[in-house]
């Protein structure tokens, strides 16, 4: 007995139910010429995820059935081979949600299992996320059943093997693979779309080990690959055996048709696969981010993106990861120097544009500054100069940037750090605009990390070490005022992370914090800041998330608030 299963591993677009039935169909032809005859596509592959309050119009669910409808009469014709396809339904119970006094007709996350034209089995997920980018209760009813159907391989006299179907939240719960493995299940399939953050694919690994174990069944995770909105998934897939050993792994951040074949020794169910090795978390890291962009701006129809570059460290690391996510020509550079512009800013822009072979222009702001200044004089007599003024020269910065984009239509990339939209050390109207947020969940440590790891690899061609070393060694600087450096207002970078990564990614308390060894004063006032600048965050454009806890979807705190601890 001999059963070949491939995974679907493919980036689907939200929305675009026609195109992404024809990726799963041009999939399963590809599949079942490789011999394939189970195909697995990831979570909701046929519309996309996370498609949000799409899933409320009734017109949307209809738009997915007749696109699954679709990928079952276009592969009628192929003998043999099953499809499971990701997509939300209607709820079969009849008995409908209720919101207030309006009935909503109950929908589900589910999965159809096809065959030779017909829908043979729908499996609707049982345990429903509703933590960090989840909001599936939002939209969906638990599922009550469990789904065990048989796929047969390609020669004749092949045994049928039971595969008990699971959708991702699912199999991190011990009962829905128990209650599979007691109707009969030999082997589990795991659909899923499960958002990337640094780690995570090696967490799903252990996780599914621990499916395996308790079940003695080997499992086959099909996984998601494309950035939507602020969230990217990275593939991944893998298959391990019935004692959790990895059985294969895909490639991440790729799409990829993942095959694994499945076969009989001594009545259990083992499986081959290829297995590419697990990489650092930079690597995954620079991919996310590259596949971020590079999604957003593509699904999004953008022809190209402009950056504002500074000669400092954030600009130089968004750079890179746009031209590696879109190529050199698609990226146009603009250097803006004030009056407080240091001469090694201009030099460092300019061979760092020269390195990444980009578009580079100069527009000087201060006859703009100047003209700023004058024409608020009066109003501002007798009153020093400070914040107010360094904000005029980002603000016009950020005009001059949405002139650019308005006129050619490319989309501005943002270049504000983690660290500074906790501490509001960004300036609304200025760095701010833009219409993608690059690098708004890496911490400041992480920046320069990252810029030192994307000096010694060069994963996309587009050329070795692109950042100046001094761009990466010299103190980082606003330059909105003389001899300005980021230590004149904040923390050090090293111990504002440390205290970002305990009390706002990991909801420490200030107390626990300073238990941890930081000084009380730099504690508290890192948290106001974090507090106060809530109004901010909420105006920042959409950005990558690749941690565990971003200012997106992950954090959703009140703008009004005097908790403080």
């Amino acid at each position: 007995m001999s059963l070949k299963i491939c995974v679907a591993q493919l980036n689907y677009c939200v929305g675009d139910m026609p195109g992404n039935a024809q990726k799963i169909i041009a999939a399963a032809r590809t599949a079942y010429q490789e011999g394939a005859r189970l195909v697995l596509t990831p979570e909701m592959a046929i519309c996309g995820y996370a498609a949000e309050d799409l899933f409320l119009r009734p017109s949307f669910i209809q738009a997915c059935d007749d696109a699954v409808n679709q990928v079952a009469r276009e592969l009628a014709g192929l003998k043999g081979l099953t499809v499971v396809v990701g997509t939300p339904v209607h709820g079969d119970s009849g008995k409908g949600l209720r919101t207030k006094s309006v009935a909503v007709q109950q929908r589900q996350n589910a999965a159809r299992v096809l065959r030779e034209g017909r829908v043979i089995e729908t499996y609707a997920k049982r345990e429903l996320p509703n933590y960090q980018v989840f909001d599936e209760r939002r939209y969906f009813a638990p599922g009550q059943g469990t789904c065990v159907f048989q796929a047969t391989g390609d020669e004749e006299g092949d045994e049928a093997v039971s595969i008990g179907l699971l959708i991702c939240e699912d199999a991190w719960f011990e009962e829905p693979a128990r209650l599979a493995q007691q109707a009969g299940a030999e082997l589990l399939v795991v659909i899923n779309a499960s958002p990337f953050h640094v780690g995570k694919g090696s967490e799903r690994e252990v996780m599914m080990r621990e499916r395996c174990l308790a079940t003695g069944l080997p499992l086959v995770y099909a996984h998601l690959v494309g950035g939507q909105d602020e969230i990217v998934f990275e593939g991944h897939s893998f298959a391990l055996q019935a004692d959790g050993a990895l059985a294969g792994r895909a490639e991440s951040f790729k799409e990829n048709l993942f095959f694994a074949q499945a076969g009989r020794a001594q009545a259990a169910i083992e499986l081959v696969a290829d297995a590419v090795p697990l990489r650092s978390a930079e690597a995954d890291l620079w991919d996310a981010l590259v596949l971020g962009v590079r999604d957003y701006l593509g699904k999004n129809g953008f022809p190209g993106a402009i950056i504002g570059l500074s000669g400092g460290i954030d600009s130089a690391l968004v750079l890179a990861i746009a031209v590696d996510a879109l190529g050199a020509d698609k990226v146009r550079t603009v250097m803006m120097p004030s009056p407080y512009t240091a001469d090694i800013s201009w030099i460092d822009a300019r061979e760092m544009a020269e390195r990444m072979k980009v578009r580079y222009d100069e527009i000087s702001i201060v006859p703009e500054f100047e003209a700023f200044k004058a024409s608020l004089a009066g109003e501002f007599k007798g009153r020093a100069e400070d914040t107010t003024e360094e904000n005029i020269q980002a603000r016009i910065r950020g005009v001059f940037l949405m002139a650019l984009s308005n006129k050619f239509g490319s989309i501005v990339l943002t270049t504000g750090n983690k660290s500074e939209m906790a501490t509001g050390y960004c300036t609304l109207y200025g760095d701010m605009a833009g219409g993608f947020a690059v690098i708004k969940d890496l911490l400041k440590t992480t920046v320069f990390r990252l810029a030192r790891w994307r000096n010694e690899n060069d994963p996309y061609g587009t050329g070795g070490s692109p950042i100046p070393e001094r761009i990466i060694t010299r103190p980082p600087s606003a330059e909105l005022r003389a001899d300005q450096t980021d230590q004149d207002s904040l923390p050090p970078y090293e111990v504002l992370d440390a205290i970002l990564k305990r009390y706002m990614e990991n909801d420490q308390s200030v107390e626990a914090v300073v238990a941890a060894g930081f000084e009380r004063a730099v504690v508290e006032r890192v948290a106001r800041l974090i507090r106060i600048n809530e109004y901010k965050r909420r105006q920042a454009p959409v950005g990558i998330r690749v941690s565990h806890r971003s200012f997106g979807k992950d954090w959703r705190y009140p703008i009004t608030s005097k908790f403080g601890a």
